[in-house]
């Protein structure tokens, strides 16, 4: 009698509920920013326009992901420079929620075919007017205001603007002022050795302190997103695991698939340059977990901000404590944990709980459930 030998089903690449996929549809783009992270590696121009078809990418979906629910951001490069692909898929996924993430210089252009069809819309831009233009190009900031302005009509999702807080010179009045113009404002602090020089850290913990004092002010919710995502986690503790499974926010570790022009697939948007976490192939219809992930080397866990954090950029924690690079832990992963930490205790002195109890049930509703969580990261 043949002895019958048990084998464990493979480990799936992704744990959670939900599945975004982050597409690269092309990696070509109209600006170049002082700061882009995929310059590095020489990922930006590498390819052009996705090769990959929209049956290739339903079939890798199918077979993957068909338990997930699925939903799709549109990437680059700059996404409106490929707006075919775009709507390709659009027609090919008529029941998937979209998502684009982009400069914001040619959003006047889209159709309205193509608008109608995202629940959100990412805008890159840095702050005020001087600081946008600074590291995007003269008149960059004024095109972008022009240009959702003029699409607010035909847009029926919302529009979030996306700061990389690159400067230590970036004012309260820098973000605070894009709230009159976006629906929500999502800052992450910028992934780069020269952001922190001496005295920048503290001249952000000093807007930090005016944004976090403004939110607690009034009955209406504060659309600053990573101000929102803290205070949601030290309130409802609950929502911190319901897209991480335990795991990272940092969504390259949990539900965050990042697929190339070619079809190639990274965890990272920013770490497309690195071959050792390539992580599937959608031509080749494979894909592993990503191997980003919370390792003993990583000391998150030890960490006073950890209850609402929950590990931070897996980029930044990798290349500190996996690859040891002690530069770039001295120089950024350090500087940005410590402004995390700083914001956790800024929103403690405000007694959020207080805050919470006497806020419209609408506004509690927004802060715990709005779906502006789902496309960017919680955590700056």
């Amino acid at each position: 009698m043949q002895k019958t030998i048990e084998t464990s089903a493979p480990e799936p690449a992704v744990v959670c509920s939900r599945v975004e996929l982050q597409l690269l549809t092309t990696l070509q783009c109209n600006l170049r920013c002082s700061y882009c992270s995929l310059g590095e590696g020489d990922v930006l121009a590498s390819q052009r326009n996705a090769t990959y078809t929209p049956d290739q990418l339903a079939a890798f979906i199918e077979k993957h992901f068909g338990d997930r629910e699925v939903y799709i951001t549109l990437y680059g490069g700059e996404p409106t420079l490929n707006t075919e692909f775009g709507l390709a898929l659009m027609r090919r996924f008529p029941l998937l929620r979209f998502n684009m993430q982009t400069n914001g210089t040619l959003l006047s252009t889209l159709p309205d075919d193509f608008l109608g069809r995202l629940s959100n819309i990412m805008v890159s831009i840095d702050g005020g007017e001087k600081v946008t233009d600074d590291t995007r190009g003269r008149g960059v900031y004024r095109r972008v205001i022009e240009n959702v302005t003029a699409i607010r009509p035909r847009m029926p999702g919302t529009i979030t603007a996306r700061i990389t807080w690159w400067s230590g010179g970036t004012s309260f009045e820098d973000i605070d002022g894009l709230t009159g113009h976006f629906d929500y404002v999502y800052f992450q602090f910028a992934q780069e050795r020269s952001a922190y020089p001496p005295g920048s850290v503290d001249s952000r913990k000093a807007v930090l302190t005016k944004l976090i004092e403004r939110f607690f002010e009034g009955d209406r919710l504060y659309p600053i997103v990573p101000v929102m995502g803290a205070v949601r986690n030290k309130l409802v503790p609950s929502r911190l695991n319901e897209l991480s499974a335990g795991m990272t926010q940092c969504r390259v570790s949990t539900n965050l698939i990042n697929v190339m022009p070619d079809g190639k697939v990274y965890p990272c948007p920013d770490m497309l340059y690195a071959g050792e976490l390539l992580q599937g192939d959608v031509v080749e219809n494979w894909v592993r977990r990503s191997p980003l992930q919370p390792t003993p080397d990583i000391p998150c866990r030890e960490c006073g901000a950890y209850h609402f954090c929950s590990g931070n950029c897996m980029k930044n924690l990798y290349l500190a404590y996996v690859k040891k690079n002690d530069e770039w832990r001295t120089k950024v992963t350090e500087p940005i944990c410590s402004l995390i930490r700083f914001m956790g205790e800024e929103i403690d002195r405000h007694d959020p709980a207080a805050w919470y109890a006497r806020m419209p049930l609408g506004e509690r509703r927004k802060l715990v459930e709005e779906h502006v969580y789902e496309f960017c990261e919680v955590m700056p």
